[in-house]
Formats: C-alpha cells, sequence, structure tokens
C-alpha cells in the first residue's frame, strides 16, 4: 500500500494500481475502496461500462477480466492489478462494430440501452465459449443480466444471428 493521498483528502490511503484497459496500460494512484466500474468510467473515460444496481445484480457493468466476465461493480479497481481488462468499447475494430454489437441493432435489441454493454459482454463471452448455443443456453448465459425494457427475445435473437455470422466469417477464413 502506497502512503500517496487522494486529492482533498489527506487522510485516506491510496495504492497505485496498473492494469491493462483494452489493451492501454494504465497506471492510477487510487484508494482500494475504487471500485473497477468506477476507475473505468471516470478513469479511463469508459462511459460503456455502465452502473445499475451496485449489487452485481443487473449485470450492466458486466466487463471481461482475463478472459472471463465479472461484475466491476463488485470487483475493486485494486483487484484488477496487473490484469487484462476488456470492455464494450474493445470490441468494435477500427470503427466497425463486432458482429455482436451489429446484430443488437439489427435486432433491435437495445430498448433503452442501459444495460445493452452488460448483455453485450456476457453474450461475447458465451460466444467465445460456445459458437453454437441453443436458445436455452443463450438464456442461461445472460441469466445475470437484467433488462428493465423486457426486450429479452430480442436481445436472445441478436445473439443466435451475431452467432450464425460468426460461424460463416469463420467458414470464410478457413
Amino acid at each position: 500500500m502506497s502512503t500517496g493521498t487522494t486529492e482533498g483528502d489527506e487522510a485516506r490511503p491510496t495504492e497505485t494500481v496498473t492494469l491493462t484497459v483494452n489493451g492501454e496500460e494504465v497506471t492510477r494512484e487510487v484508494e482500494p475502496r475504487l471500485k473497477l466500474s468506477d476507475f473505468l468510467r471516470t478513469e479511463c473515460g469508459l462511459r460503456g461500462v455502465r452502473v445499475g444496481c451496485e449489487h452485481g445484480v443487473c449485470g450492466a457493468c458486466t466487463v471481461m477480466m482475463d478472459g472471463a466476465t465479472v461484475k466491476s461493480c463488485l470487483t475493486y479497481a485494486v483487484q484488477a492489478e496487473g490484469l487484462e481488462i476488456e470492455t464494450v468499447e474493445n470490441l468494435a475494430d477500427d470503427g466497425e462494430l463486432h458482429p455482436l454489437q451489429s446484430a443488437f441493432h439489427e435486432e433491435h435489441a437495445l430498448q433503452c440501452g442501459f444495460c445493452t454493454s452488460g448483455f453485450v459482454m456476457s453474450a461475447f463471452e458465451l460466444l467465445e465459449e460456445n459458437s453454437d448455443p441453443s436458445r436455452d443456453e443463450v438464456k442461461t448465459a445472460l441469466s445475470d443480466n437484467i433488462c428493465r425494457c423486457t426486450g429479452y427475445h430480442n436481445i436472445y435473437s441478436a445473439v443466435e444471428r451475431a452467432a450464425a455470422e460468426l460461424a460463416v466469417d469463420s467458414e470464410e477464413r478457413s
């Protein structure tokens, strides 16, 4: 633990944390109690990370940490020391949406959009592990995310559409 302090509050201890966010190494002096979601939003300017319930129930804050999804509102930034974090902002390639992001758009799976980034990251993990999920597998994989607009049908369809598109892309490359 560092003996540094945060600006404006001389009594609080801080720690230096270094992590890789969307491929770039980031080092900051933070209070140990700073949540990863707040770190990503305030220190990295990544607004795709949403904070909904702050209890890990809604899934809006879902990001990838070393290849597995985590609820960033339940994770302290210092717990990510030395790890790789990937947010929804990193899925697009040179301004071109990832097939999953495009499928959400095309299937009108966005609703109000607040929960979308969390759904996309959970679906991304699913498709990394299972390239051809059944509807029940999609439902199970996304069960930790809540859409308050109740647009689940379109979200499930978007994941299935993305899986089909990614399969075609994979066949074309081989």
